[in-house]
């Protein structure tokens, strides 16, 4: 069967982001600020550009409520504060976040191990059998070009996949961060995947990231029995695992992918976005400048 183009969107921060103790500790690291904005409602933003509908964050259990908060609260006392005053203006990105598609925030099940391959699991009664889906991990942005519109936009061209991931070329040092793939460059077919390799294991240079289209044949091997590396429950093998018998396709994403996981990362991102998008970006160069 050919599956229905994918409508909702997987979005998963249930980790510890423990690099960024300790704020972490209260706020989700997808909650942080990349201008005036969290990351996952740049995530969500991309996903809107692909003409995604639905929305399943799974988050930790201490990050439900804020997530629910940000995206249902109508703050209704600062609304009548704004306008009282004229600032309504001011009131603008609030209903903008007020308007997004359908929100759904979920925990992860606790009885899956560690992972990026259990939060999509726990999701999985969200999900169609007849459906494909998109995978966003928050921690990754994607500036200029919707990554997740590429996806889609491959998914049309090879109807028959069960498994497309995005992917982009990274200096060889770096590959032993992610998963390296293996593909056929004029098919796109992805021959094979290896999470967090060695240098000398790295089939290519060419890194698996935070942005998938799955279809719900990935869920039979998102398994406890199935952790890998780190006996972790990995995104990245189930996929694998789908290559031997079913259509599985590798999208190298023309938009600028930049990772926000880490607190240096973090701040290439912010900055990278600041230049990009702020009216005050020429102010920054110059501090950067003379300081």
């Amino acid at each position: 069967m050919n599956y229905k183009s994918p409508t909702k969107a997987i979005i998963t921060d249930a980790g510890f982001a423990s690099r960024f103790l300790p704020i972490t500790k209260t706020i989700p690291k997808a909650m942080l600020p990349i201008g005036n904005r969290p990351v996952m409602q740049l995530v969500i933003e991309e996903c809107l550009e692909a003409g995604i509908k639905e929305i399943i964050i799974v988050a930790t259990p201490e990050g439900k409520p804020l997530y629910e908060d940000y995206f249902t609260n109508p703050v209704e006392k600062i609304k009548t504060q704004l306008y009282s005053q004229g600032k309504q203006d001011r009131f603008a990105s609030v209903e903008k976040v007020l308007s997004l598609p359908k929100v759904i925030v979920i925990t992860q099940d606790p009885s899956l191990p560690y992972g990026n391959g259990s939060p999509v699991a726990s999701a999985k009664d969200f999900i169609n059998p007849d459906e494909a889906f998109i995978v966003a991990y928050s921690d990754d942005v994607v500036y200029k070009k919707s990554a997740i519109k590429d996806l889609v936009e491959s998914f049309k061209a090879h109807p028959d996949a069960r498994a497309i991931i995005g992917c982009q070329l990274v200096p060889h040092k770096e590959i032993v961060k992610y998963a390296s793939v293996d593909y056929d460059p004029k098919t796109e077919v992805l021959n094979g995947l290896i999470e967090k390799p060695s240098l000398d294991e790295a089939t290519s240079d060419l890194a698996s990231y935070g942005r998938y289209l799955l279809t719900p044949e990935v869920f039979p091997h998102l398994i406890p029995e199935n952790t890998g590396k780190d006996d972790e429950l990995w995104l990245p093998e189930a996929i694998a695992r789908l290559i031997p018998t079913k259509k599985v396709y590798a999208k190298p994403t023309s938009g600028l992918w930049m990772t926000t996981g880490d607190p240096r990362n973090y701040a290439f991102a912010q900055l990278k976005y600041l230049l990009d998008n702020e009216d005050f970006a020429d102010e920054i160069r110059e501090y950067i400048k003379t300081n």
